[in-house]
């Protein structure tokens, strides 16, 4: 299982980006996808995920409403789109293989991409 986010970069409050990422080695459709960040000094929290079986779409409430996940599935490909953003979305953002039971749980870790959010 491969996993590769790109797309973060130095933006300034306000602006916008795209991530994405690229999966490989799995049947793609068959699992749940999720995006985690991890800010200096602080633990790995989630950010959106969706399951596969309905595709239906979670956020993080920190997120709702300025950043938007989606997926590709011809192109096995993630991706989420950030808006609005805050010097407080600055983070490693980590893309994720999952399972959904009553929560996502991570089957696999991507690489992660940086975000820098300036005020």
């Amino acid at each position: 299982v491969q996993l590769q986010a790109c797309g973060g970069g130095l933006v300034q409050a306000g602006g916008s980006l795209r991530l994405s990422c690229a999966a490989s080695g799995f049947t793609f459709d068959d699992y749940a996808l999720g995006w985690f960040r991890q800010a200096p000094g602080k633990e790995r929290e989630g950010v959106s995920c969706f399951s596969a079986s309905d595709g239906s779409t979670y956020y993080s409430d920190s997120v709702k409403g300025r950043f938007t996940i989606s997926r590709n599935n011809g192109k096995k490909t993630m991706y989420l789109q950030v808006n609005g953003l805050k010097p407080d979305d600055t983070a490693v953002y980590y893309c994720s293989r999952g399972s959904f039971g009553t929560d996502y749980s991570v089957l696999d870790w991507g690489r992660g991409t940086l975000v820098t959010v300036s005020s």
